[in-house]
């Protein structure tokens, strides 16, 4: 320990020799972050020991010894060859006692540390290399236990830009209350400054100011005519001087609509509707087209182009006419074919079950529906008056729903194109006064259409 004090003392007299060959700077207020370590064991070797039985066993760098924390600092310069730092430092440590028993305060507890020092300087914060030592009071708290302690140092700071440092710490940690244990204190950190600081600035009185004519301002609006880029027309400040005459916001010497009130991308005209429908040209993207709103100003559109637009074409995919709502006609065979199977379509008496000898009729209704995919088939049941019209109505159903049934497991037909339903005995096609008239009563319809 005496050979750390006698180095001290060294070096603060070299230290004191350089000063004379320094300049003038004083560190800005400044804010500094460290990663530091706590080292209770390199000492507490040196007291059982001696130091050079440390250095020989490397017992000054075993790392394993120390224990690692952070640090936040305070600097601020008082002349160019001293500062003050204050610095609180944190980490989790083993604190051992003064008596080097082997027995602790506390094991891998937060040790929190707080120290005031004045910094001395070999040279000033304007060179790259700056040795320095420190000293000063500080305190620390671990666990329920209060220490005071002085630290000793030395390090030394690199220049990284101006008033921005890197800085190197070591220290001796002299105990002064019962519960502190000398330690070493070991930190590398970076500083910068807070604020600018105060720049001083040379004010230069302004000249008397010349004499001039009085302004005129022929348009009297109150602009000078040497600011009025309309000096013969009265207008407005803000168009320097210009009038706006529609009061669109736009001068009328820029606007081409000046009576008119527009927008500044069509030069001060409205927004143009070329077509004249009613949808302006930004709005509409049929532009040169008449159209309506619901369809941004295009047409009501013709999918197919048959004439007849998509809002009245009920086939808008499928060429049709007009008269027939822009659906195809019906191949007259088609329709001769539908028929003709229709008429050959037979049910077990009293029931919905298809009879054998139906299946031929109904496999070329399948074979029709297939030749053209756009052909839709309605299916329509009816009874004759015989029985309960409940009963008659459910019977025409579900008569109408077998055959749909049969055409689309059977035939292979999409049920999206079929629609079945029964009428009972609602819509006779003869008087039901004979059974040969009842018989024309009971049957099934097949309609062939687009839509």
């Amino acid at each position: 320990m005496k050979k750390t004090v006698c180095f001290l003392f060294v070096f603060s007299i070299l230290t004191s020799v350089c000063w004379a060959q320094d300049d003038d700077y004083i560190k800005k207020p400044s804010f500094s972050f460290h990663l530091a370590f706590d080292d209770f064991t390199a000492p507490g070797y040196i007291r059982l020991n001696s130091l050079s039985d440390a250095i020989k066993n490397y017992k000054l760098t075993n790392f394993s010894g120390m224990n690692p924390g952070l640090a936040i600092g305070y600097m601020q310069g008082l002349s160019k060859h001293f500062d003050f730092a204050g610095t609180i430092t944190g980490s989790s440590t083993d604190y051992p006692t003064r008596a080097n028993d082997g027995t602790n305060l506390g094991s891998g507890d937060f040790l929190l540390e707080a120290d005031a020092t004045i910094v001395g300087k070999m040279f000033s914060d304007e060179h790259f290399f700056v040795p320095f030592f420190k000293a000063g009071v500080g305190a620390s708290k671990y666990i329920g236990y209060y220490a005071a302690y002085i630290p000793l140092g030395v390090g030394f700071q690199f220049k990284l830009m101006p008033d921005a440092f890197m800085l190197f710490n070591w220290q001796y940690r002299l105990p002064v209350t019962e519960q502190a244990n000398y330690h070493f204190y070991y930190s590398v950190g970076f500083a910068g400054p807070i604020c600018e600081g105060e720049k001083h600035v040379t004010i230069v009185p302004p000249p008397p100011p010349p004499i001039v004519e009085a302004p005129k301002d022929r348009d009297h609006d109150g602009i000078v005519d040497s600011l009025d880029e309309c000096p013969d027309v009265a207008g407005l400040p803000q168009f320097h001087g210009c009038p706006d005459t529609d009061g669109d916001g736009i001068p009328d010497k820029d606007d081409k609509c000046p009576n008119v009130a527009g927008i500044a991308r069509y030069n001060g005209c409205p927004i143009p509707d070329t077509d004249g429908d009613g949808i302006n040209d930004e709005m509409d993207k049929c532009p040169t087209i008449v159209g309506v709103a619901r369809y941004s100003g295009c047409p009501i559109p013709d999918t197919d182009g048959d004439g007849v637009n998509d809002e009245e074409d009920k086939c808008p995919n499928v060429v049709g006419v007009k008269e027939n709502q822009g659906c195809p006609l019906v191949k007259e065979e088609v329709i001769k074919k539908v028929t003709y199977s229709a008429k050959n379509i037979f049910f077990a008496t009293g029931s919905a079950k298809l009879l054998p000898k139906s299946f031929k009729s109904l496999n070329e209704v399948a074979k029709v529906m297939k030749e053209d995919a756009n052909l839709k088939l309605d299916i329509s049941g009816y009874t004759d008056n015989s029985g309960k019209p409940e009963k008659n109505q459910t019977l025409s159903e579900s008569r109408a729903k077998a055959v749909l049934d049969y055409l689309t497991t059977k035939g292979g037909v999409e049920a999206s194109r079929l629609t079945s339903a029964g009428y009972g005995d609602t819509k006779p096609v003869a008087s039901n006064k004979t059974a040969k008239r009842k018989a024309l009563n009971r049957r099934v319809e097949l309609n062939a259409k687009y839509y």
